[in-house]
This record gives structure tokens, sequence and C-alpha cells, in this order.
């Protein structure tokens, strides 16, 4: 059964505003516990993203996707994770980002800048760094109203901080 459509005098339930946004530099601490360059900020929009963040009393709710920005500090990254779930997309809104794909065995990267995307399927390993000397800002967007956490590579301590 699906969601009853919404009246046109709930019109401002589905409006996210800036000025009601925070960047959020906790939601992924776990990561920079293990390692400080893991160190970026989600700002929730749609959902709570592929951050599990999804009682957030701030975000439209999630239907069949979710949108957020995220920003990378120069230097720093967000590491290689898999998402079996669900399609992501990144796209730069300022600063260049490097997007890392690999296939477990394999990898490759490609740089992004402003109001370049990149599609990536479920199943792949997707990984994103800021190269650059100042921060990067970019939309990710995950098709699914509750991501499941991303898993990552065998023997990363990412792992087990997540499940602290």
């Amino acid at each position: 059964m699906s969601d009853p459509i919404p009246t046109i005098d709930e019109i401002d339930k589905y409006v996210a505003r800036l000025k009601d946004r925070q960047l959020d530099w906790d939601v992924l601490d776990f990561q920079a516990t293990v390692d400080p360059k893991y160190r970026r900020a989600q700002m929730r929009y749609v959902g709570g993203g592929g951050t599990g963040k999804h009682d957030d009393p701030n975000i439209i709710k999630a239907g069949h996707f979710t949108l957020s920005t995220m920003v990378i500090p120069p230097g720093n990254e967000g590491p290689l994770h898999l998402h079996s779930d669900v399609e992501e997309l990144f796209f730069v809104l300022e600063g260049e980002l490097t997007c890392i794909w690999s296939d477990g065995h394999r990898r490759t990267e490609r740089k992004l800048g402003p109001r370049d995307l990149i599609w990536i399927p479920a199943g792949i390993w997707r990984g994103v760094r800021n190269d650059g000397d100042k921060d990067v800002a970019f939309l990710t967007m995950l098709g699914a109203q509750k991501p499941e956490l991303p898993s990552y590579p065998e023997g990363s301590p990412l792992t087990e901080a997540r499940s602290r």
C-alpha cells in the first residue's frame, strides 16, 4: 500500500531550506576515529542516505531515494565501500572530486568538477577523495528509502568501528 497523496496545503512539509540545515560532522565520526582523513560532513535533505541517520527530524521523509550534500576537506576522503542494495550518484557542486570504482580486484579513478556527475550501480565498490586545495561539496543520491549501511573491504578497520 502506498502513502496517501499529499494535499496542496501540505507543501511546506516538502520544502527543505538551507537555513534550516547544518553540516553534520559527527554522523561519520566512527570513520574519522579510525583515520582522520575520513573526516567529512553530511547535510541531509531527503532521508538519511547511506549514513543511517534516518531519524533526523529535519529531513523530508524518503520515498524511493535519499538526497544529501557532502563536504570533504582537502586531503580527506570517503573510504572505499559497497552498497549492494542501491545505486548511487555524486554530482559536484564546488571543487574537484576524485571518484574511485573497484570490482574488488582492480580500481580506476575519474576526476569530476562542478556540475559533473558519476552514477554507480549497486554492487560496485566506490570511494571519493578530495585531491584539491579547497573543500569539495557534492550531492549524493541513493536509490532507496532507507539504504543499508555500506560494507567495507575485507580486513578494513571501518567494519569493526561501525559496529561500536
